[in-house]
């Protein structure tokens, strides 16, 4: 069983920065694609950056802020934030995709998530 546990996330005021990581049990070469996803109370969970062989993206609101990056040796996805915002308060969360069969059917993989408060 794939376990993504990650860890980074804290207070920090505003303007200031954070750099979560993701740590994988399993080889991440073996996913097709890697994300982060945060947790708002009460809102929808929503896709932060993905980063795959086909690149990276980001949610409009972190472009030029955010930055997703994987360590394939170390088995790890680190989210790098600066200028973080209050509205970036949330749990981060983990996420991995792995390819089933040849049709491409993918079973996805979620850590427990940390953590982020950003205020004065």
């Amino acid at each position: 069983q794939v376990q993504l546990v990650e860890s980074g996330g804290g207070l920090v005021q505003p303007g200031g920065s954070l750099r979560l990581s993701c740590a994988s049990s399993t080889n991440i070469d073996n996913f097709s694609a890697m994300a982060w996803y945060r947790q708002a109370p009460g809102k929808e969970r929503e896709l932060v950056a993905q980063i795959s062989s086909g690149g990276t993206n980001y949610v409009d609101s972190v472009k030029g802020r955010f930055t997703i990056s994987r360590d394939n040796a170390k088995n790890t996805l680190s989210l790098q934030m600066n200028s973080l915002k209050s509205e970036d308060t949330g749990v981060y969360l983990c996420n991995a995709a792995f390819v089933v069969n040849v049709e491409g059917a993918r079973r996805y993989f979620w850590g427990q998530g940390t953590q982020v408060t950003v205020r004065s």
